[in-house]
């Protein structure tokens, strides 16, 4: 339990320091990109595109063993379809992304910052995050 604890810890880290090397917990970085008709940035597909290759390659290895290092097994979404539910929560996903320049991780990343903007976004996200618990539970 303690070394997953650990692992954690480090991968967050080296998440963490990925966002902030490359700018993506810069809300203007993030609204460049997404401004395609104007003054684009195209840092982001770039961190996208690198990201993507690492977790291909890394998702290729891993799955050669038998069971995962720090876990009993692997817990590998088998769920193709989509539904309601997971279409509205991208867009409303997006529709912050687009709005702030941040999502969940950059926020994190910055919130030591102390940034009216970033404290306003975060709890602005944990509501997201609580009414979408409430909202989001299937039917019984």
């Amino acid at each position: 339990m303690m070394l997953q604890a650990i692992a954690s810890f480090f991968c967050g880290f080296v998440f963490t320091l990925g966002l902030a090397i490359s700018g993506m917990t810069q809300p203007a970085k993030v609204v460049g990109f997404l401004d395609v008709l104007g003054n684009w940035d195209t840092t982001l597909v770039f961190v996208m595109a690198s990201a993507v290759g690492v977790y291909y390659i890394a998702f290729q290895v891993i799955t050669r063993r038998k069971i995962p290092i720090l876990a009993p097994r692997f817990l590998i979404p088998t769920r193709t379809d989509l539904d309601f539910r997971s279409i509205a929560g991208g867009v409303m996903f997006g529709v912050g992304w687009g709005i702030s320049g941040l999502c969940p991780g950059p926020v994190l990343a910055t919130l030591g910052t102390g940034t009216s903007s970033v404290i306003v976004m975060m709890g602005f996200m944990l509501a997201g995050f609580y009414l979408s618990n409430i909202i989001g539970q299937p039917k019984k």
